[in-house]
């Protein structure tokens, strides 16, 4: 019977990755513009700006009736200004683009005083460019030049970065690992690129054995320091790269960053520790995996396959007496009743009620999860 229970630690812990920037989606933007007088300024320029990535997005200007719109857009968080004369005279930053309709950023230039001019957005009327300098003629074009070099620029770091997240969705993770790194050369200091590219190549590495394999991973794990040091407040940053240290045997350096993820993003830690439970069993260290499972469950009570994990750990200190009756220790008879009320028909649902039995406790016929919809009452005749 103990060497039954034992053979419990064999369960896979599967661990938890946390999803890194979102496949770029087309969301858009539209608004209005009114001037100082109330009225629609027709001409506005409209330049987006793109914050969660490196991007800029001009073309749009309001018609005659002030309007605008911008489509196309990735999916993100945006500054979008309003430029007039080729000056930006207001701006909303924060805005979060959505599927579906556009979001409305308007703007009022009466709550700015920013005076509405003739031929806004546009290039200088003649009669402008007659009163500039030969020196300010050239820092016009310089200026121009530099805005089209900017533009282009964005525009390439957005293609290799949209080129990289198609790649692995269909699971091509050597193009995909190419066209993170292309972004990377682009523009070195975008967090999101270095996490999808230590993802890339994280996935290359299950598909190698041996020296190419650790080549990969040491590739990953270098691009996930590097997401971490741009952005060290990101806790799904510093779970995968826990994930990758665990796949690289580095367990002490994974388990420290399980626990920084914890630490920043509370909400969450249950998986987080869950985590630490996975790796902490993989390595044999039971006792402090049970811990690990324990923090999970008590951050997280409905937790139904921590609940279980923590169950199976307890399940290598049963004791069996002279008679053959085994004994459970305490908190694995509640764990398994825990998880097979909230998941009774879970992966783990025969496992634990073999575990019951085992151990000499009840097992009901039905369990009911205590976090299902309530069944409506049936209308009184």
């Amino acid at each position: 019977m103990l060497a039954k229970s034992r053979a419990y630690l064999g369960f896979t812990v599967s661990f938890l990755m946390f999803a890194g920037a979102s496949f770029a989606q087309i969301s858009a933007v539209e608004g209005d513009v009114k001037g100082t007088d109330g009225q629609p300024v027709k001409g506005a320029e409209i330049l987006i700006e793109r914050k969660d990535m490196k991007g800029t997005y001009k073309g749009a200007k309001t018609d005659k009736k002030g309007h605008y719109i911008y489509n196309g857009l990735p999916l993100g968080t945006y500054k979008v200004s309003v430029l007039i004369g080729g000056e930006a005279k207001d701006f909303m930053d924060g805005v979060r683009t959505r599927l579906g309709d556009p979001v409305d950023v308007s703007f009022d230039l009466r709550k700015t005083g920013a005076q509405p001019q003739a031929g806004a957005g546009g290039p200088a009327a003649p009669e402008q460019e007659r009163g500039l300098t030969k020196e300010q003629k050239e820092q016009r074009e310089k200026q121009k030049a530099a805005q089209e070099q900017a533009i282009a620029k964005n525009k390439a770091l957005n293609d290799a970065f949209n080129a990289g997240k198609e790649a692995m969705l269909a699971k091509n993770y050597d193009a995909a690992a190419d066209a993170f790194k292309k972004a990377a050369e682009i523009d070195a200091t975008q967090h999101v690129i270095w996490a999808s590219l230590g993802e890339a190549y994280v996935n290359q590495a299950n598909a190698k054995t041996g020296a190419d394999q650790q080549a990969a991973l040491d590739q990953g794990l270098q691009a996930y320091a590097k997401s971490i040091e741009l952005k060290p407040d990101d806790p799904g940053y510093h779970n995968n790269y826990a994930l990758a240290l665990a796949k690289s045997k580095k367990f002490p350096e994974a388990q420290a960053e399980l626990q920084k993820a914890a630490q920043i993003d509370p909400t969450n830690a249950a998986k987080y520790y869950y985590n630490l439970g996975a790796v902490l069993v993989n390595t044999g260290q039971n006792d402090a995996a049970g811990e690990a499972f324990k923090k999970a469950i008590d951050t997280d009570p409905t937790y139904a396959d921590a609940q279980f994990q923590y169950a199976t750990v307890l399940s290598g200190k049963l004791a069996t007496a002279a008679d053959g009756k085994v004994t459970a220790p305490p908190g694995m008879q509640e764990a398994l009743e825990k998880y097979l009320a909230l998941r009774p028909d879970g992966q783990y649902a025969e496992a634990a009620k073999a575990m019951l039995q085992m151990i000499g406790a009840t097992i009901q016929t039905n369990y009911e999860n205590p976090n299902a919809p309530k069944k409506k009452a049936p209308p009184k005749k």
